[in-house]
């Protein structure tokens, strides 16, 4: 429950409420080993502590990553926090993306918003594995093409010829040539054999539950489509019962879920 201290190296700007921090040890001790799906408690000193995924590489010792969005007053602490200054962080929480079970199979990530940050270790992870891979296909969703996360890197992986990328925003100016439109829309056109597929979903909570019923529409099994939920916490260690999804714990259990586990929860209104 005592957090480590981490010094800021490193603040980019994503889009006008987001920022990705680069962390490392402000202490002797070593650098953090997570799997790709896993969350911190980041701690501003003075204000609070917040769970927020991991979106850095798993496969590099530093420095530890993560995209923060601004919604309250601890991710806007989190956020303004300069190179230099220290951060708590405590973890790696919860489960992960199921990426060393995709062997043959066709990957299929779905991010809407700044749910492509949890997914990024998981896109990473794939990208190195590719050639064990039946397909890997990735389909991103915005408000705006001003609210896509990390807007550098998805022009290099428009051009990598291991993965297929779809973009979709909201809405859009006239110097927008792509497609307009929710995330779930571009799941139609698909070239997808559903009974090899597995689908990794993270954003909006109404925008999964529609990708997956989309998905489960195409003919895909509710146990190959893993979702990433997010409820408020406060300890991460099953405790406060603040994450409390159903008869589950979204600390303990999740965040990573497959559908077919908390598929009638999400049924339920006020859950």
């Amino acid at each position: 429950m005592t957090p480590r201290p981490w010094r800021v190296t490193g603040r980019r700007r994503e889009t006008a409420d987001s920022w990705t921090l680069d962390l490392e040890p402000a202490d002797d001790g070593a650098p953090m080993s997570f799997l790709p799906g896993q969350f911190n408690m980041i701690y501003a000193f003075g204000i609070g502590e917040a769970p927020i995924s991991i979106s850095g590489d798993p496969g590099a010792d530093r420095p530890l990553v993560h995209t923060v969005r601004d919604v309250g007053a601890v991710s806007a602490a989190i956020c303004r926090a300069a190179p230099g200054e220290v951060l708590g962080v405590r973890g790696p929480y919860g489960s992960a993306w199921p990426v060393a079970a995709l062997g043959g199979r066709h990957v299929l990530i779905v991010a809407g918003g700044v749910g492509l940050a949890p997914l990024r270790p998981a896109l990473r992870a794939a990208l190195e594995r590719r050639r064990e891979l039946a397909g890997l296909t990735l389909l991103l969703g915005g408000r705006t093409p001003a609210d896509l996360l990390f807007r550098d890197e998805l022009e290099e992986l428009g051009a990598d010829p291991r993965l297929e990328l779809a973009i979709s925003v909201d809405s859009a100016g006239s110097g927008w040539r792509g497609h307009v439109g929710v995330v779930t829309t571009l799941i139609d056109d698909l070239d997808l054999d559903p009974a090899r597929a597995t689908a990794l979903l993270c954003g909006p909570e109404v925008m999964m539950r529609f990708a997956a019923q989309a998905l489960i529409g195409r003919g895909m099994d509710r146990g190959d489509i893993y979702l990433s939920m997010e409820r408020n916490m406060k300890c991460a260690v099953t405790q406060c019962g603040r994450c409390q999804l159903g008869p589950a714990f979204v600390c303990r259990e999740g965040a990573v879920m497959r559908y077919c586990d908390i598929e009638r929860v999400l049924g339920l209104r006020e859950v």
